[in-house]
């Protein structure tokens, strides 16, 4: 149980963190290669930290999600009483999902057309269908974080007020 929830609070962060650092160091490796005369520079580096970086922007979509800072136009509901202004926010995370769960069978659809075009990576040679399914990963996960995050505004709404000083 322990594993299911340090998964559930770092699953993506780790996923972010591993790419990062990977970023840079292949970035640093390349900088090194190309001022030292003798050796050859990296011809693929570049191509791999575009592919990280396409990484990190769908996989931090469901973080973003997990921690409720999506960016959101909250002027209306923020003048609405304290019981619907939850309703507000529970409907916003039902559609938030709604939407990415619909993108991610729209990726589902986009990585079958470029893994059945047989397209390839121009400096390593990768599938780019094998590049392009961080899409439907990071969307499927987005999805089941919106959900997540609608059941978690549920039960904070049910559960009983906290009486006496809060900070």
């Amino acid at each position: 149980m322990k594993i299911l929830k340090w998964l559930d609070e770092h699953f993506e962060e780790c996923l972010l963190v591993v790419l990062l650092v990977l970023i840079a160091c292949v970035e640093l490796l390349q900088v090194v290669f190309r001022n030292l005369p003798s050796v050859r520079s990296l011809t693929w580096a570049e191509e791999f930290c575009r592919f990280c970086w396409i990484g990190s922007v769908f996989l931090s979509l469901p973080y973003t999600i997990r921690k409720g800072s999506m960016l959101r136009v909250s002027v209306l509901a923020d003048r609405l009483p304290p019981a619907a202004r939850s309703c507000v926010a529970i409907l916003a995370e039902l559609v938030n999902a709604a939407v990415m769960a619909l993108l991610f069978f729209y990726a589902l659809r986009v990585v079958g057309g470029v893994r059945a075009s047989g397209e390839t990576s121009t400096a390593m040679g990768w599938a780019m269908w094998a590049v392009y399914a961080v899409l439907p990963v990071g969307f499927c996960l987005a999805a089941l974080r919106g959900v997540q995050a609608a059941v978690v505004r549920i039960l904070r709404s049910r559960a009983p007020e906290e009486k006496g000083g809060g900070a």
